[in-house]
């Protein structure tokens, strides 16, 4: 099949194959977006007399039976089709003949595709946001329902001071939080209109790109249309910083499940079913999900590398280089999405051991407790500390396992209402509802 810039010369086969790639599979996640961006572009075309009133009237009724056909999963690219572009303007020209060749007009593949990526990336990140905060409430939840049970602290994987586990729920709560911060920003540069921009220098067409900015919801458009093009690697670079902080978050979590979880610290236990076995040691109950998850998250966070090594080297303008980024960034939001569901799960079942401290070998945990109270009673802090290692020194430390912390962010004091009105910060200031009520006016309208 004819390529959309084939004229008398068609292009060597392995050429063909090689500079394809994996495009098709690809555009596959854009599909819908394709399509929502073309609803909005012809109908800018019809107000500035490129279309006829009775041309869009079809245009976009046939658009929305693609549209319908892509959100259901059922959109296919054909063998022989090169992108998804080319098969939208396919499939309007067999049903509509010539008017379906007339979408094209004053855009190029290029402002296309970063429209796509656009419109896909600030509906995934929308979804990751919901997700992001379903953990966030249970981690919170989780906090306040086990806020006095004592657990030790490490520091250089040596038993330092007491901590909680409403501490411990309550630290992923509040480091979600900041990813939140990081996300929000990722999500403000991602929602602005490179449409117009056709292949980065702009259109002798009269385009109104301000409407396409108002149809599509976009918070404003890029404006100068070589930086529109420039934007491309730069915004899923961007993004994927912002993802790669959740998914660190997720990994140092899934590395304290798996850890807490094993017999010789036994904080934690898993449901059975959560756990997979072994084919040969029949007592094994093995946290798969967590060492997948982390594992999984720490790919992610290799991902702003991968879009920078990809992208880093390439002057203004386009180049085929940046298709590649497409076989990296696109998956990767299902990846952190089943990685959230997964954990979000697990930490709702999780089952603490309230009993830890009863432990002796935990004794030695409580000794800076021991060295605040002689503080408190006049004894100056140097001299406090020494007589305190001297006991433990002796073999004759001991305490009463009393622990006093009540300033912000401490044990007795856990500020979780302040982490989560925080979270609701951030959460409020992405105002997808503006973007929602965009998209389902544009889809409604046709």
């Amino acid at each position: 099949m004819a390529k959309l810039w084939e004229k008398n010369v068609q292009v060597d086969q392995e050429v063909d194959i090689f500079t394809v790639g994996k495009d098709r599979e690809m555009d596959l996640y854009l599909a819908k977006y394709d399509v929502l961006g073309s609803m909005a572009h012809i109908t800018m075309l019809e107000s500035i007399g490129l279309l006829e009133k009775e041309e869009l009237v079809v245009l976009q009724a046939e658009l929305k039976t693609i549209y319908a056909l892509a959100d259901k999963g059922d959109f296919v690219i054909e063998d022989g089709v090169e992108d998804v572009h080319s098969q939208v303007e396919l499939m309007l020209t067999r049903r509509l003949g010539d008017v379906g060749k007339k979408i094209h007009s004053g855009r190029s593949r290029n402002d296309q595709v970063l429209l796509d990526l656009k419109l896909f990336t600030r509906a995934q990140i929308q979804e990751i946001t919901g997700l992001v905060n379903d953990l966030f409430q249970v981690l919170i939840a989780q906090s306040n329902r086990y806020k006095d049970v004592l657990l030790p602290g490490y520091t250089h994987l040596q038993v330092a001071m007491p901590s909680s586990f409403g501490l411990w729920f309550g630290a992923y709560a509040e480091s979600l939080a900041d990813d939140m911060q990081l996300l929000q920003a990722a999500y403000k540069i991602c929602n602005r209109n490179p449409l117009g921009s056709a292949a980065g220098y702009g259109s002798s067409f009269p385009l109104n790109r301000q409407m396409t900015t108002d149809l599509l919801g976009f918070d404003s458009m890029n404006y100068n249309v070589v930086y529109a093009q420039m934007g491309r690697g730069k915004m899923e670079r961007t993004v994927a910083y912002a993802l790669s902080g959740i998914a660190a978050t997720l990994s140092k979590l899934a590395y304290d499940a798996c850890l807490y979880n094993s017999q010789n610290f036994g904080f934690i236990k898993l449901p059975d079913q959560f756990t997979t076995g072994s084919s040969i040691m029949p007592h094994k109950k093995n946290p798969d999900v967590f060492e997948l998850t982390r594992a999984k998250c720490n790919k992610i966070q290799g991902l702003p590398v991968q879009i920078t090594l990809i992208s880093n080297n390439l002057p203004s303008g386009y180049f085929r280089d940046l298709q590649i980024i497409k076989e990296v960034f696109l998956p990767s939001f299902d990846e952190l999405k089943d990685c959230l569901r997964m954990v979000t799960y697990m930490m709702q079942e999780v089952q603490v051991n309230e009993h830890i401290l009863d432990d002796e070998k935990y004794a030695l945990l409580f000794s800076v407790e021991e060295v605040n109270r002689k503080v408190l009673e006049g004894v100056p802090f140097r001299d406090a500390y020494k007589q305190v290692g001297l006991s433990i020194e002796k073999g004759e430390f001991t305490t009463d396992k009393v622990v006093k912390h009540t300033h912000e962010g401490s044990i007795g004091n856990l500020c979780n209402e302040q982490i989560v009105s925080l979270m609701q910060n951030m959460l409020n200031g992405f105002s997808f509802e503006k973007v929602d009520d965009a998209v389902a006016k544009l889809i409604e309208t046709t």
